[in-house]
């Protein structure tokens, strides 16, 4: 069965559900079983504290987090979704197969940047890809303890990988009773078991008050040091194990007992000789009229109860408030002063998570610091404001079970706004510290991979807006001294329209930002009216950041940041915003630069694909192209149909690469292809001529080619490939299969290389599917899966027109959000006779900008907002 995504609720309220999202109410499904037993037993194997399992999800290439244990799921919601392709441990063993073994944070820093930008603590990390019967399933991961200096054991590698290839089989088993093992909503929260601790023992016993006789059961006699057969089996035995204080009080107890008309029951504690508490409690009654106490007894428990949790009533009485939280964020205990200082009663908050109960506890500067405490393991000490204008000393106090939280009263910060009105937390707090120095390096890596301006902006969206509070983002890009609307999202629907294309004489703060170099903060948009009267002002009240965009001395452009709500901005964090505002400046001009290649590398391709295939009496040919959705959106695939005398050569081919580089070096090869074709070469001089040019051209890169010399009269073909994928062909029967040409290897590396022709003939009525392998390479798939799949999907297709084949073949592929590779696909249909009816074929640019829908740099899809 597969798992349905639900619905998304921001953090840290939830949607009501146990920690991670996962619903508690639900009984656990069975693959949800198999993984979570999986992922305890290799935490524990490994010496671990946290772990994770990631499986495939419904979109190609998207890794999901499925189980987390040992860890609160919502706050570490930024890691739930992993592509394969990211620079991240997890996704290099799903794609390599092999394990990821990180033993502290300085190896990790060096070989996963972006891991420890946003976990810049030490701990140790080890990965291992679950292996499935076709390829990778998931990742199996473990967290622990940092050990510098020193590699992971051996051992420790082995086992996890065992447990990997052990999980992998249990899921196999699961695929063949029919449950699909793809996960699509949040992942299921796991606690793991307690550490180990002296177990909970109950001791029996029987006392005759008259003569003092005790008759102890073997575990009483071991509680209190006694091997059971020599216990001597009086009281006096038993008091001599037992400090003098309780010794007075366990024979007040039993006097109280015995002259009592009701049956009585009464509890004690008594210190054993290890000098622990243990619990005793003593029933009895006193049942003769005649007041014969020689018959009274009593029978009691004695129960020792290990290292035990915290007594309560001790908690209550320290002059701190204390809470207890389990690693999923939920609180197992508050004492009486807790509840004083957090304004809510122990019911409020007791089985609660921290988060939902204490909605002010979700700042992300505070989680930040929890991850730190569950990660390093180590205490953490930070300030925290409780609104509205309460300020909190927080320690952190982790553990193998939970984490302890002491808490304190102190004075408001001398970095903190002084007034209620402007209740902001800068980033110069001491709680905000942890965040303020990885950001920008979370930041700096993020931009790194955002490629065309929008790309950028919705960058800053995500990791800048958040990170400080934000609720408002708008990117203006200076254009021939004018400043132009890139990108805005949060405000009011074309509120600012009115600012889109101003000079650089007006003055507004956009402007003057940028032409002063400057950023301008204004703590509420009354400070902003002040000292710009006149200016129109949206009718939110609360502050505003406004940032120069200026990269290596060039202005770029200028950056406003939006709040809710008003706010102060502190020295530190001002500096922060302003060193910010200079990487996204510097993406913004790399991106532009992108951007007018991308606009060159279009326009090349446009020229270079056919507009129109040759029409032939006895042959329908029809081309389609579809572009990548990751970096450079034109690539090296390409097609071809040539008229050579008496045949028609069908080509498709594939160079190594995207951009104007790639595109180019298709131009060449497509030329020469074209040039040797309608010299009436044969197939095999066409692909060895071909080849000898691109070495002689040396760009570096390599390309792959299907050359295929058809005669509409007779069907016969002569094919000819050259480290190219097979071809498809459906007979006139309908019956599919995927062709085994033999053929060199790809065009560009050896300048001697053979590439052997194969003789076929096509049948009226069959269909032959030309295609480059963007089209069925799949993430973490064998490429043997991929071409099985389109030949099954052009069985199922049948006899349609060829519009429609094709249609139906490259939908699944457009459909994918991430997909790295182009697509470029040729179909060629041989008919009987010359009744059918002809129409115009068109191909080319004009399909592909059909397929590849709006164009990502026009700037009215700049101005959408973010997703």
């Amino acid at each position: 069965m597969t798992r349905h995504d639900t619905p998304r609720h921001p953090w840290p309220g939830g949607n009501g559900t146990a920690a991670g999202g996962h619903d508690g109410d639900r009984a656990p499904d069975e693959l949800s079983l198999v993984l979570a037993q999986g992922l305890v037993s290799a935490v524990e194997s490994t010496g671990g504290y946290a772990g994770g399992v990631y499986l495939r999800s419904g979109t190609p290439g998207l890794l999901r987090l499925a189980v987390l244990a040992g860890l609160p799921g919502p706050l570490f919601r930024p890691w739930w979704r992993m592509h394969v392709n990211r620079p991240f441990p997890v996704s290099e063993a799903y794609r390599s197969g092999r394990p990821v073994l990180l033993s502290d944070a300085e190896e990790s820093m060096r070989r996963f940047p972006q891991l420890m930008a946003g976990l810049p603590f030490p701990f140790g990390s080890l990965w291992v890809p679950i292996a499935g019967p076709r390829g990778n399933l998931g990742v199996l991961g473990v967290l622990r303890a940092s050990t510098p200096g020193q590699p992971v054991a051996l051992a420790d590698g082995d086992r996890l990988h065992r447990l990997g290839q052990r999980l992998g089989g249990a899921l196999a088993d699961l695929e063949r009773q029919g449950v699909d093992c793809v996960w699509e909503t949040e992942p299921v929260p796991v606690q793991l078991p307690a550490a180990t601790a002296p177990p909970v023992r109950v001791g029996r016993f029987d006392w005759d008050l008259h003569s003092g006789q005790v008759a102890a059961d073997d575990e009483l006699c071991a509680i209190l040091g006694f091997a059971p057969a020599a216990f001597p089996g009086t009281v006096d035995a038993l008091a001599e194990r037992l400090v003098p204080e309780d010794v007075y009080g366990l024979w007040a107890l039993a006097r109280q007992t015995v002259e009592s008309a009701e049956p009585v029951v009464r509890r004690m504690r008594l210190r054993g000789p290890d000098g622990r508490s243990h619990l005793l409690e003593l029933s009895g009654r006193w049942t003769h009229p005649d007041g014969d106490v020689s018959a009274s007894r009593l029978s009691g428990f004695l129960v020792d109860l290990g290292a035990g949790p915290v007594v309560p009533e001790a908690a209550d009485r320290l002059p701190r408030g204390i809470l207890s939280l389990d690693r999923l964020g939920r609180i197992t205990y508050a004492n009486g002063l807790a509840e004083e200082l957090l304004g809510h009663p122990r019911a409020e908050l007791v089985g609660h998570l921290v988060w939902r109960a204490l909605p002010w506890f979700g700042h992300e500067a505070y989680e930040d610091h929890y991850r730190a405490a569950l990660i390093a393991g180590d205490p953490v000490h930070f300030l925290a404001r409780r609104p509205p204008a309460r300020w909190l000393s927080v320690s952190l106090y982790p553990g193998h079970d939970g984490v302890s939280v002491v808490l304190q009263t102190t004075d408001q910060p001398a970095y903190a706004p002084g007034s209620v009105t402007s209740p902001g937390l800068g980033i110069g707090s001491t709680a905000d510290r942890s965040s303020a120095l990885y950001r920008p390096v979370a930041l700096a890596i993020a931009l790194t991979e955002a490629v065309t301006a929008r790309q950028v902006s919705a960058v800053v969206t995500e990791e800048l807006l958040p990170a400080f509070g934000g609720r408002q983002l708008a990117i203006y890009l200076l254009n021939e001294q004018h400043l132009q609307l890139a990108w805005e999202t949060g405000f009011p629907k074309g509120f600012l329209d009115r600012f889109d294309g101003v000079g650089l004489d007006v003055s507004i703060p956009g402007v003057e930002t940028l032409t002063t170099g400057r950023p301008i903060f204004f703590e509420s948009m009354q400070r902003l009216a002040e000292a710009y009267p006149g200016i129109p002002i949206d009718a939110d009240v609360g502050a505003r950041a406004f940032l120069p965009l200026i990269a290596s001395g060039r202005p770029v452009g200028s950056c406003i940041l939006g709040f809710d709500r008003p706010r102060g901005f502190s020295p530190e964090e001002r500096t922060v915003l302003t060193a910010l505002a200079g990487l996204i400046a510097q993406a913004l001009q790399r991106a532009r630069r992108y951007d007018s290649e991308s606009a060159l590398a279009r326009g090349l391709q446009d020229a270079l694909l056919p507009h129109r295939l040759p029409e032939i009496d006895g042959v329908d040919t029809l081309g389609r192209y579809l572009s990548g959705t990751q970096g450079m959106d034109v690539g090296g695939d390409w097609y071809d149909v040539i008229e050579t005398g008496h045949e028609l050569a069908l080509i498709i081919g594939d160079v190594q690469g995207h951009g104007v580089s790639a595109a180019a070096t298709m131009g060449q090869l497509r030329s020469a292809v074209r040039a040797f074709a309608l010299s009436n070469h044969d197939p095999q001089e066409v692909m060895s001529g071909t080849n000898r040019l691109l070495i002689d051209l040396d760009p570096g890169q390599f390309a792959s080619c299907c050359y295929i010399a058809l005669d509409p009269a007779t069907g016969v073909a002569r094919a000819v490939r050259a480290g190219h994928p097979q071809p498809v062909l459906r007979r006139p029967d309908g019956r599919t299969e995927v062709l085994d040409l033999p053929g060199g290897i790809v065009l560009g590396i050896d300048g001697h290389a053979t590439y052997p022709v194969t003789e076929m003939r096509l049948e009226p009525g069959a269909m032959l599917a030309l295609f480059t392998d963007g089209l069925i390479e799949r993430p973490g798939t064998d490429i043997d899966e991929g071409i099985e799949r389109l030949r099954a999907t052009i069985e199922r297709i049948g006899a349609v027109p060829l519009a429609d084949t094709a249609d139906q073949v490259i939908g699944e592929a457009r459909a994918a959000i991430d997909r790295p590779d182009d697509i470029a696909i040729l179909l060629a249909a041989r008919w009987a006779g010359t009744s059918t009816v002809r129409r115009p074929r068109v191909s080319g640019p004009d399909l592909w900008r059909t397929f590849r829908g709006p164009d990502p740099g026009r700037s009215a899809a700049a101005r959408d907002p973010a997703p």
